[in-house]
Parts: C-alpha cells; structure tokens; sequence
C-alpha cells in the first residue's frame, strides 16, 4: 500500500485506501463516517452554469424590491441593501455590516470565485490566481446565508401582514430561487474532481505522489507525519512541504494550533453576550399607541398567540435552543477533548457535525429585525427600530460558528488512538 494512494479523514485524521466511487455513490471515512467526496457526473460543468444563474438571480434580488407595506395610500417598500442602508442610518454599523456579509459579500464572493475558476477550465485553460481563488471560495462558504435569509423573510412577512397590507416584491421570489441554486451550486462543485481537472490542464498528472514508506502499526495521518489540508483535501507531508499546502498553498498543521485554548476563549465571550441578547430589547417600537420593547421570547409568544404557532416553533428553536444548546454542546465536546476522555468517540464526532450545521441557522431573528426596521418607516404612525440586543445576538452567532470552526474534531480520536495502538494500519 504506497502512500500515493492514501487519504485521511478530516475528522478523525483515520489513514484509508482510497477506492473508485461509482457514479452518484458517496466515499465515506470507514471508523467516523465523514463523507469525502460524492461523485456526480458532469458536476463542474453543472456547478458552472448554476454559478451563471446565480449571477442573474443575484441582480435581480438587489435591483427590485423584497417585500413592501401599503398604509392609506402610502407604501414603503425595500430592497435588501436599503434594509442594510436604515440599519447602518439608525447607529447599527454592527448589525449592518453582519447582514450585508452574510447576504451580500460572501454569496457574491463565493459565485464569483466559482466562475473565475470553472470558466477557463471550461476552455481548457489554468485560472490565473486557481489556488487563492479557491481558497477564498473555501472561506466564504459557511458564511453565505441565503437559505436563513428566506426563513426570514417568511417570518417578517407574517409579523408585517398584522401591521399592514404587504405587497410581495419581484425580488422575494428571485431571492426563493437564489437559495436553490446557490445551494445546487455549492454541491456541485467537487473539489476532487475539480484539482484532477487543473493537474490535467496544467499537464502535472494529478496530485503529488507520497512515495515515504508507511511504518507499521500506525494508523493515522499525524503519526506518518502527513498533515490534511483542510481546504483542499491533499493529503502532504509535512516534513516535505513545510507549512503549505504544495497544491493550494494553504497552511498545513497536523492539529490545530492552541484549538482548545481558541475554543474556550469564544465560547466564554459568546456565553457573556448571551445575557443581553435575551435579556435586553431586541426591537423598539414607536406608534400611535405608545412605545414597546420587545424580547427574542416576547416575539416568540407574540407569532404564538396570533395563531403563527408553526413560524413561532421555528424562532424558538432557530433564536433561543440552537445558540444555547450549541454552547452547551461545544462546551461539552471541548471538556471532554481537555479532560482526554476516550467515551463514545463516533457518537461525539456527530455532535460536532451538528453543531457546524445548526450553528447559522441562529441567524434568522436578524433577518427578520432587518426587515421589519426597513419597512415599519411610518413617521408619526409607526417606526421600529433595532435595539442593542440584537447586536449582542448577532455576536453570540458569529462566535459559536468561530468557537466550532476553531475546534478541531481529531483531538477526540488522539486518546482512542491509544486503545488502537497494537493494530496494524488501516486499508
């Protein structure tokens, strides 16, 4: 077995023979059940024309309106940067600057990235800068939050139907059809077929070789010395290439450096922030009939008690269970990996897949505050306006998905290694 022909599982750091996928099949880690890779026929060349939907999509949901509030004859409407636009007029730089990066910045950055590598590879052709590009594809995924937005605007829109009459712009429905395809997009662009695409165009044969020979009894990357690059998936050595990626240039460790130290660090700053984001006012509201401050709960009992029980069940989950559990959940998993346990490594590893997909969802009660201050604009009848929980909130999202990504799932395998050590490699 020549170490040509390895590849290690980013979650585990498990060494296992990579074997032929058939069409439409999944290559999974054998000890952690990770998946590696899908193969999908014809998935660049799919990915490349979603990625130019996407564009389209992408300017009609700026150009035209979301939604709109007609009120006596007077209708306010907003397009998604005006919503950003009132935030940042109302002294919410914060909050503005986290929606226009996760609905704006990142999905532009992301499609654009995927053109600029797939459009010369449709031609035969290497894309200049493919490594950094991809990189910064890598980068902006998690944090493209199209697919939350939606939820969002779905929940406004029913808080806005009690208020006023709504009126549905075009770009809600362009916005609908954004989150599909971007979605479709993001699975179609596989990273394995992808870098074999380049090494053939670039007339390299693929992917550099390990020819160092594997010692007996070891199972994982770490021990051979091999590090996983986690952006592009090539297994190096570490003792060859130094601290770079020899394929994407990305910095190679085989753990993350101080990642339990960073761990804790965010995770205590999020459990700080909590308090005010569920103790302080999310929203104020001003009308007619005096001013009110209103709670992430209050909002929750309010879509409850007017009959949105459905829509009320999904904030609670998505604004008060997920960030609470996630803390929890990253607070146990890293107590765990610090006190060395070896109990139920597979079932730890599932947490933590969890916790990384559950983790953006949290972001919706901002989507919703951002909608709601955009069109509740109605002078002397009605304005809302964000209150500094929701900045709070916002921080408590944002640091749980940095606490999950600092967290690195392989220190859980490192002390179960130990129970595994007189077995011979894996294959």
């Amino acid at each position: 077995m020549t170490a040509g022909k390895l590849i290690a599982c980013h979650e585990c750091d498990l060494l296992q023979r990579e074997v032929p996928v058939p069409e439409g099949g999944v290559l999974r880690c054998r000890r952690c059940h990770a998946e590696f890779y899908r193969n999908l026929p014809d998935s660049l060349e799919r990915a490349l024309a979603l990625s130019l939907a996407a564009v389209v999509l992408f300017v009609i949901s700026n150009v035209y309106p979301i939604v709109g509030l007609s009120v006596n004859g007077t209708v306010v409407e907003t397009t998604l940067m005006g919503a950003v636009r009132v935030l940042y007029r109302d002294g919410k730089w914060p909050l503005a600057s986290l929606v226009f990066a996760t609905t704006v910045l990142m999905p532009i950055l992301q499609t654009t990235g995927m053109l600029w590598i797939l459009l010369p590879l449709k031609y035969e052709r290497a894309p200049w800068g493919g490594p950094w590009v991809f990189r910064l594809c890598h980068l902006c995924q998690p944090w493209g939050m199209t697919e939350v937005l939606i939820l969002g605007l779905l929940v406004a829109l029913v808080k806005l139907s009690k208020i006023a009459g709504v009126v549905v712009g075009p770009a809600l429905w362009s916005f609908g059809a954004l989150m599909l395809v971007l979605a479709a997009a993001a699975a179609a662009f596989d990273t394995h077929i992808l870098w074999l695409r380049v090494a053939a165009v670039e007339h390299k044969g693929g992917p550099p070789t390990l020819d160092e020979p594997l010692p007996p009894g070891t199972i994982t990357a770490a021990q051979c010395g091999l590090a996983l690059c986690h952006d592009c998936g090539l297994l190096a050595s570490a003792r060859q290439h130094g601290h770079h990626c020899p394929r994407c240039g990305a910095t190679l460790h085989l753990r993350k450096p101080a990642s339990l130290s960073r761990t804790w660090a965010l995770l205590i700053a999020a459990m700080v922030m909590y308090i005010p984001a569920n103790m302080l006012p999310v929203m104020y509201t001003s009308s007619l009939f005096g001013a009110e401050n209103d709670t992430i709960l209050s909002g929750v009992v309010y879509l409850w008690t007017s009959g949105s029980w459905p829509l009320a069940i999904v904030v609670f989950v998505a604004s008060i269970a997920v960030p609470m559990l996630k803390i929890l959940a990253l607070c146990y998993l890293a107590l765990s990996t610090q006190l060395h346990s070896r109990w139920y490594p597979v079932e730890r590893t599932r947490i933590y897949r969890i916790v990384e997909f559950v983790g953006r969802w949290s972001m919706l009660d901002i989507y919703v505050i951002t909608m709601l201050v955009a069109l509740v604009q109605f002078q002397a009848l009605a304005t809302i306006q964000a209150g500094n929980a929701a900045i709070a909130f916002g921080a408590v999202v944002v640091l749980t998905m940095f606490a999950a990504m600092e967290f690195d799932p392989r220190l859980m395998w490192d002390e179960a290694e130990q129970d595994h050590a007189s077995t011979g490699p894996q294959a």
